[in-house]
């Protein structure tokens, strides 16, 4: 199994005639994922690399059936009524990929995601890769090098970082650590799917026996993390890196969810929850394929 994406799920892509949308739709179809239809309004009756483009996602599902994904490339003003129209048609996994989404828009999707049953990961993210299933977004990079770069096996990666997402993934796939899924919560103050969210995705994934995070600065998502330890709604073995650590109050960390305010979101308070509730967090970012180990073995 993976979590999120496999071969199985039926995928469309939102803006698919765009610039960004052609090229990553690409880069999905290479990888294997199961690209079934595309949405441009005004474009409909056309085709994308081979797949067929609707004007609405309503008349893609009439014609090729029901779709499990949504991955949305459009421009940040437009993504609140993609993926509106996603969810009324009864879509219920999102992937938004643009950043720079209103706040204000990312609240109303959150508050229709939550009547509808449906879950959203992003906006501002890079996507989700199941080694060897598929990937949604543009996580990665080529078909090609995400072939050679990630080893399958059974330890997952998140992290708020989409850099550091691939970076990790990487990295432990070197030193010869397989991977189930690599998660890219996004980088925004407001997500769909926080860290919390995506380690309870991963608790119940038989494939998944241990996950790695890298955290940083900012917000609580890693705190929380550790509250859902020590509710024991994860049980499996949690590495963690937290970035940041040289950081003073105020200072903005990469990403608008990476601020420290108030004393909260520090680099030390992140790493004392942590390790209170017996997740194991390196000083070194390059300590984390030895720690997985230790923490497998």
């Amino acid at each position: 199994m993976a979590i999120l994406i496999d071969e199985t799920k039926r995928v469309m892509v939102q803006g698919i005639t765009g610039r960004e949308g052609m090229a990553r739709t690409k880069l999905m179809l290479e990888f294997g994922t199961q690209v079934v239809a595309g949405c441009t309004p005004g474009k409909g009756g056309q085709e994308a690399l081979g797949v067929p483009v609707f004007d609405t996602v309503e008349q893609a599902i009439e014609t090729v059936g029901q779709l499990d994904i949504s991955v949305i490339f459009v421009p940040a003003p437009l993504v609140k009524s993609a993926a509106l129209e996603a969810m009324a048609a009864g879509v219920r996994l999102l992937v938004i990929v643009p950043d720079r989404v209103p706040l204000y828009d990312v609240l109303e999707i959150a508050q229709v995601a939550e009547t509808t049953g449906a879950t959203f990961v992003g906006p501002n993210t890079l996507g989700v890769l199941s080694v060897g299933r598929g990937v949604l977004g543009m996580i990665g990079g080529r078909a090609e090098s995400a072939r050679q770069w990630f080893k399958r096996g059974s330890t997952g990666v998140a992290s708020r970082s989409g850099g550091m997402t691939s970076s990790t993934g990487y990295y432990l796939s070197k030193a010869g650590i397989g991977l189930s899924t690599l998660v890219h919560v996004g980088g925004d103050a407001v997500v769909g799917l926080p860290l919390p969210d995506a380690l309870e995705r991963f608790e119940d994934d038989p494939d998944t026996d241990s996950v790695v995070i890298f955290g940083e600065i900012g917000g609580t998502q890693e705190e929380r993390v550790a509250d859902l330890i020590e509710r024991g709604r994860f049980t499996k073995p949690l590495i963690a890196y937290i970035g940041g650590k040289a950081a003073r109050e105020g200072t903005r960390f990469s990403h608008a969810g990476a601020i420290i305010e108030g004393g909260r979101g520090t680099h030390e308070q992140k790493v004392k929850r942590l390790r209170e509730v017996g997740a194991t967090v390196v000083d070194s970012f390059g300590d984390l394929p030895e720690a997985v180990k230790g923490a497998l073995s």
